[in-house]
Order: structure tokens, then C-alpha cells, then sequence
């Protein structure tokens, strides 16, 4: 019993060093850059659209949370396709003839030249997944920021509003979440 405890224990650890080794981007950290950004460009649009975006308690006091607790689902989903892609990609014996890859490299070439020695091109996988992650949850932000904008200016016809996304507390949201889908 205590070896099958050691056995899980180290298991667990090894997996984040695993996935730290290979540039993993972190779907927390993600999420919590991704909710920052938001947070700063609804404020533009009015001081309560975030809160109004995420909020669900009375006071709303609980949008930051929420919008992190979205955001680290859609991040981590994120990840796991930009592994696959960049499995693909690098699996791919054409990769270095894709009209992506103007420049005609290869996958460590295109993604893991860094200029430091030997090793320049051993993290390209780790790179590639770092950066489709980053691009993806980049897109996804936007396109949150720009549905909370929509929403706002459909807001203005309460009784168009309130028919299409309801009335309650959590309507803004509702209509967000709808024109946000990529």
C-alpha cells in the first residue's frame, strides 16, 4: 500500500515537470491573462459590463472567478488541440511544402530556432503547442470583448433584449456567451 501511495505521488509530480519540459502553456495563467484583458476592455465599453458579463451572485462580486473558471476550460481545451495539431505537424512528412510555411522549414527549423547551441531545435514541440495555444485563447478573448460590445449596444432595446436573452440576472451574459462562439 505505501508503495502504490509513493508510486502515485511521483506520477503526479512527474506530470506537470513533464509537461513544464515540453513549454505546456499553464490553462491558469492563461485564463487569468485572458480575464485581466477582458476585464480592462469592457471597462471601455462601461464600468460594469464585466461584472455584468460573469457575475451571477447579487452583487456580482464573483465575476473575476467565473470568468477565470470559463476561460481555464476554454484554455485547457485550447492545449489539448494545439497538441494534437502540433503532433500532426510535426508528424507530417510534407510540413516544410505547407502554404503556412512560406520559408519551406522544418518543423524544428519553423518552431524551435532559437540560437542556443546544439539543442536550439529540441523544444519545437513544446514551442509550436505554446504558441497555437496563445494564438487561440488570444481569439477567444477578442471575440469575448467583442460580443460583451454587441451586447451592449443590443441592450439598449430592453424589450428586444429581454425577448431574445430574458430578463434576469444573468441575460448579459446569456448574450455574450451566444455571439462569442468562434
Amino acid at each position: 500500500m505505501r508503495y502504490l501511495f509513493t508510486t502515485i505521488v511521483a506520477v503526479a509530480l512527474a506530470l506537470p515537470a513533464a509537461a513544464l519540459a515540453a513549454n505546456a502553456p499553464n490553462p491558469n495563467s492563461l485564463a487569468n491573462q485572458s480575464c485581466k484583458t477582458q476585464q480592462t476592455a469592457m471597462a471601455l465599453i462601461s464600468a460594469t459590463t464585466f461584472k455584468q458579463t460573469y457575475g451571477t451572485n447579487a452583487t456580482r462580486s464573483n465575476a473575476f472567478g467565473k470568468c477565470v473558471s470559463k476561460a481555464t476550460a476554454t484554455a485547457s481545451a485550447a492545449v489539448q488541440n494545439a497538441a494534437k495539431t502540433c503532433k500532426a505537424q510535426q508528424a507530417d512528412p510534407n510540413f516544410a511544402n505547407a502554404a503556412t510555411n512560406p520559408n519551406h522549414l522544418t518543423f524544428d527549423a519553423f518552431y524551435g530556432s532559437n540560437g542556443k547551441g546544439n539543442a536550439a531545435d529540441a523544444n519545437a514541440l513544446g514551442k509550436c503547442v505554446s504558441t497555437l495555444t496563445q494564438q487561440s485563447t488570444n481569439a477567444q478573448t477578442k471575440a469575448d470583448i467583442t460580443a460583451a460590445k454587441t451586447c451592449k449596444t443590443l441592450a439598449a432595446n430592453k424589450t428586444a433584449f429581454a425577448t431574445t436573452y430574458g430578463s434576469g440576472r444573468n441575460a448579459f451574459g446569456a448574450c455574450v456567451s451566444q455571439h462569442a462562439k468562434l
